[in-house]
């Protein structure tokens, strides 16, 4: 895996990896990352060892523990910290392969402005997801396609790379303000994260990716609950889209080494 086959202006990658009681998969995790500028350990107040085991297992990796609880406030922390230039979004779980982050660059680096993980393109695949997950997924997918005008295969996977560059246009909840949890702190990051990709008219490419199992653990996602509020992130973007002056949509899913947008 070199991320530096690029030449002298290789960009710097963030690794940004959300977690909360995830020392076991952690230890597991961590070693095969590949070589970038940073990785930043966003602590979802753990009870178990997971800042220590995250420092031994990865010395130099940046840690810092998020105000607010859920994943999106987790994700938004390590955005606002990120000093790469390009951020990797990348779950603690194991899930996610270390070993594709250099194609997510690649697709960057080639010209998108978002690099979208897809688990039902061509040669993605998942070895984790239930028959009512994939339904409830295609079924949030087909309506975010026809609401904001995009192409998306896979809504809601949260392996994602994009150019620092353009978190502030994204509008995130501040992270660092305390208090109860905010809309967009939750699961429902991921298509807050698309459906402004969208929005701010980016160019996004779909990268195919195999999802992993979980190493150790249950997940915190529940697939009603959490779907219900992806739902309702769909139509409150939707309104959101229709007081931002629209810029374009990228098209999705384009060929491995050309970029095509659709005003």
């Amino acid at each position: 895996m070199n991320l530096y086959a690029y030449g002298s202006d290789t960009p710097r990658v963030t690794i940004v990896i959300p977690a909360r009681n995830e020392a076991r998969n952690l230890e597991v995790v961590l070693p095969d990352l590949p070589p970038v500028h940073e990785v930043i350990l966003v602590d979802g107040h753990s009870v178990d060892d997971t800042i220590e085991v995250a420092r031994r297992t990865l010395p130099g990796i940046r840690v810092i523990r998020q105000v607010r609880r859920g994943k999106g406030n987790a994700l938004a922390a390590g955005f606002a910290e990120a000093t790469g230039d390009i951020v990797v979004m990348f779950d603690a779980d194991g899930s996610a392969d270390p070993a594709e982050i250099p194609d997510f660059v690649r697709t960057l680096v080639l010209g998108a402005d978002v690099a979208k993980g897809s688990r039902f393109t061509p040669g993605g695949g998942s070895a984790d997801i239930t028959r009512f997950r994939r339904a409830g997924n295609a079924f949030l997918n087909t309506l975010t396609n026809v609401l904001l005008g995009t192409r998306y295969s896979d809504l809601c996977y949260g392996y994602n790379a994009f150019w620092r560059q353009h978190v502030e246009a994204l509008d995130l909840p501040d992270p660092t303000v305390p208090g109860p949890q905010r809309w967009g702190d939750g699961f429902e990051i991921e298509t807050v994260l698309n459906c402004r990709f969208a929005t701010l008219g980016l160019r996004v490419r779909e990268v195919p990716s195999i999802e992993r199992e979980r190493i150790h653990g249950v997940s915190n996602l529940n697939a009603v609950r959490d779907g219900l509020r992806v739902l309702r992130t769909v139509w409150d973007e939707r309104r959101r889209a229709s007081r931002v002056p629209q810029r374009g949509h990228l098209v999705a899913d384009l060929g491995p080494d050309s970029l095509e947008s659709a005003a």
